[in-house]
């Protein structure tokens, strides 16, 4: 007999659990929404469909490309691959050639332009602080504190150190972890040359892993059970129910503020109360003219946008450009955005005009925020077979796509460890 695992919530991290799992349980997965995804997918009605966020992944995540592989999706086709760069116009554009680690950092920054040479030596000097010390800090601080005490300029915190915290925390500098940041650096530019590289998605978020990985599930016999909320998860004599159905092993994969009113347990309910959250605004734009930016994905120095991303060259989205502004502390009203967002878009290619088509797309929770001295919970809970998984889990990543597969895969490990154990 197989045991019978629940997956409460099928966004990235629910998913990866639920393909670690498949074959190995009798599996039902529970998903609030019309379908999988969570905070990385493509929603809307057929000619208004959008990716909830403009998402980039590294050469790093290693589980997101796994699992993509294990239910179908070939990385090679699914994602354009780039060497790291740096690309801002009016400021830092920096490319790191094919060398081995960390001779491609070096090149680049010896390369660089549009920084003077004494910025690129202190930007160089902090970078291998940080390797020589193995990315380990004696006590966790601020991202801005960190950057005053390594003399970094306010051109490099500009058009370095700012759209780096806030593609990769989404927190803002005074309150961004420098712990996390180094975590992130060790295991992108601190690793072997492919692990910096961009991987930009040429598919709708959907398409990349979660509407793969659901098929994928249900052809291995696993109960889909999409547009069903789930309104409590309980222990009744020594075992897990989800909304009064019994299983072996429960693994909630929701936001954390879901996860405490799901569980209604105390040393949660405290955990997740130290937790705040940051918006994430995109911009799409089409254009009557393809955009061709000079790179698929570019910055503006001192612009609105902290990127724009070429979406006709990405997607072979006609027209289309997206800009992602990161934790920003107030944003106007839609119209008056588009119009910034598109000067910025002309910054880089002046004779377009203003777009004939636009939706912006604002998270108010698009992830927690990475602050300094933020403790995480673990993969188990206080309750015999009840698990948590998503990116909040994950013992030191901020909120990104592989934070939540890491969760999901290590959630359906110690669901295989425990229930070994007990059989």
């Amino acid at each position: 007999m197989k045991p019978r695992v629940a997956v409460v919530g099928a966004g990235w991290a629910g998913l990866a659990a639920a393909v670690e799992l498949a074959g190995w349980a009798d599996l039902a997965v529970y998903e609030a929404g019309r379908g999988p995804g969570g905070r990385a997918r493509c929603a809307g009605k057929d000619g208004a469909r959008f990716d909830n966020g403009q998402h980039i992944l590294l050469g790093a995540y290693a589980e997101c490309l796994r699992l993509m592989r294990t239910v179908g999706v070939s990385p090679e086709s699914a994602l354009r691959r780039l060497p790291m760069q740096w690309l801002r116009d009016g400021g830092l554009r920096l490319r790191c050639p094919h060398l081995p680690a960390p001779l491609h950092v070096a090149a680049g920054l010896l390369l660089a332009r549009g920084v003077s040479w004494t910025d690129k030596w202190k930007l160089a000097r902090a970078l291998d602080g940080l390797r020589r010390s193995g990315y380990r800090l004696e006590r966790d601080l601020s991202v801005e504190a960190w950057l005053a005490a390594q003399g970094q300029s306010a051109a490099l915190r500009r058009d370095f150190w700012q759209p780096l915290v806030a593609s990769a925390l989404n927190t803002p500098l005074p309150r961004a972890s420098m712990r996390v940041l180094a975590a992130v650096l060790r295991d992108s530019l601190g690793a072997a040359r492919e692990a910096s590289d961009l991987l930009l998605p040429a598919l709708d978020l959907s398409s990349l892993f979660p509407d793969p990985a659901w098929r994928w599930l249900g052809e291995r016999g696993a109960a889909l059970r999409s547009g069903e909320r789930v309104a409590s998860v309980k222990i009744k004599a020594g075992r897990p129910q989800v909304d009064g159905t019994e299983y072996d092993a429960v693994i909630v994969a929701v936001a954390p503020y879901h996860a405490k009113d799901l569980l209604d347990e105390p040393a949660l309910r405290e955990s997740v109360a130290a937790y705040r959250y940051c918006p994430i605004a995109t911009v799409y734009m089409r254009f009557d003219r393809s955009p061709r930016l000079p790179a698929p994905m570019m910055g503006v120095s001192g612009g609105t946008a902290d990127w724009l991303f070429d979406r006709e060259a990405l997607c072979g989205e006609a027209g289309w450009l997206a800009a992602v502004i990161s934790a920003p502390a107030a944003l106007p009203p839609a119209q008056e955005l588009v119009h910034a967002v598109a000067a910025d878009a002309r910054r880089l290619v002046p004779w377009l005009g203003e777009p004939c088509q636009s939706q912006v797309i604002v998270e108010k929770r698009a992830t927690f925020a990475s602050e300094i001295g933020l403790m995480r919970p673990d993969a188990r809970t206080a309750w015999p077979g009840v698990y948590l998984a998503g990116d909040w889990v994950h013992p030191d990543y901020p909120a990104t796509l592989e934070g939540a597969a890491r969760s999901g895969v290590a959630a359906a490990a110690a669901v295989k460890r425990d229930l070994q154990v007990e059989q």
